[in-house]
This record gives structure tokens, C-alpha cells and sequence, in this order.
């Protein structure tokens, strides 16, 4: 059995106005959400980071391969009518957010479909709450308010008007963010990019020391 509620994505409907989006509650199982949890990459920066950059245990790491499996690429295809055969994949995880997340944008025009998984056990901030928007000025223009919490699934097509956002917060939020993307070289891109993030990280804590 996976860790995926695949039927409630079935079951669910697709908005398709003004952009194609579809949340799913507790889309991560609750039997194995605990342990998923428990193996959430300890990233102790801000920012997004490729889960191939970060360690995890083993709990997480059946969720990144069901997600990666073709029972989820034929669940999306369904779901959105769209064909996913043969595109590549980019995983990257957030444990914290910083006063710099959470402004209104869509989205890069390299990514198909982006799907966010938010593994917070719970959530009573008013704050960090994402929201899908009706226009890209207007964090108030709400189409729909989700808080990232237990196993909540987000999923659009990106498109141009795709707007989404969140209040600030600062604390942990802890977010995966799967996407289909255009090209391989979008997911070669983001882990070269973050390789040598990395690095420059390391030199610059040695030079501090």
C-alpha cells in the first residue's frame, strides 16, 4: 500500500478557472504521515533545496519515490488531460520560511505542473497560509486558502496567471515541491545551481572559523 491517497485525487475536482488547480486534504496517508515526518530532511536554511542535495530517512524517501512512480504520473495525466510520458522531474524541499517568501508570483515558464506537499503536522498561524489568487496584485483576491498542514496536497497547471502566495511567516514550513518541468537540463540547472550554493556556503563558514 503507498503512502499516496491517489483516490482522493481522483475523486477530487479540477477548478479550471482561472488557472487548472486541485487540493487534496491529507493527501499523504495519516498512518504514515508521523514517520514521513520524522524523516523530513533537517534543512537548517531558508530557502528550497533538491532532496538529492539534503539527507533524509527512510520514511521520506518512499514518499520521493512514490511520487516519482508512474501510478502519480498516470494519476496527474488523468487528472489535468495532459501527457507527462517521458518529462523530466525536480523534487526540492523548504523547511523554513523567511520574510523574503511567500510574494505573489506564478511560477517559471519551464515548469508544467506543480504540486506541493506540505508536512506540517498542524497549523494554527493565521500567517503561511498559502492562497491561490485571481490576480497577481492582490494577495486578498483568494480562489482558495490552504493551510500547509498534514499531508495537504496544491497542484496547477503554470500558467500566466497562476498567481499564488502567502502572508509572511517566519518559522519552520515545512514544504516538498514536486514539478514536471520542460527539459531535463531545468533539473540539471537547479542541482548545479544548488551544488555550488552549497559550496560557497562551506568556504565561507571555514573562512569564518
Amino acid at each position: 500500500m503507498g503512502v499516496l491517497d491517489l483516490e482522493a485525487l481522483a475523486a477530487t475536482p479540477l477548478t479550471r478557472e482561472p488557472f487548472e488547480f486541485v487540493v487534496v486534504p491529507e493527501f499523504v496517508k495519516a498512518e504514515a504521515r508521523a514517520a514521513i515526518e520524522r524523516d523530513f530532511p533537517a534543512v537548517g536554511s531558508a530557502g528550497s533545496h533538491p532532496v538529492e542535495t539534503v539527507p533524509c530517512g527512510p520514511a521520506f524517501q518512499a514518499l520521493v519515490d512514490e511520487l516519482n512512480g508512474e501510478a502519480m504520473r498516470e494519476a496527474f495525466q488523468a487528472k489535468f488531460g495532459i501527457d507527462l510520458a517521458g518529462r523530466a522531474t525536480m523534487m526540492t524541499v523548504r523547511n523554513h520560511s523567511s520574510t523574503r517568501d511567500g510574494s505573489i508570483h506564478t511560477d517559471s515558464k519551464t515548469k508544467i505542473i506543480t504540486v506541493l506537499i506540505y508536512l506540517n503536522t498542524s497549523w494554527t498561524e493565521p500567517n503561511g497560509r498559502l492562497r491561490l489568487l485571481g490576480s497577481g496584485h492582490d494577495l486578498d483576491d483568494t480562489l482558495a486558502e490552504i493551510a500547509p498542514e498534514k499531508g495537504a496536497l496544491v497542484a496547477f497547471r503554470r500558467s500566466d496567471n497562476s498567481w499564488h502566495g502567502h502572508t509572511p511567516f517566519i518559522g519552520e514550513r515545512r514544504v516538498l515541491q514536486f514539478n514536471w518541468v520542460t527539459t531535463p537540463d531545468v533539473a540539471r540547472r537547479e542541482l548545479a545551481r544548488h551544488g555550488w550554493t552549497a559550496k560557497v556556503k562551506r568556504l565561507m563558514a571555514i573562512a569564518h572559523r
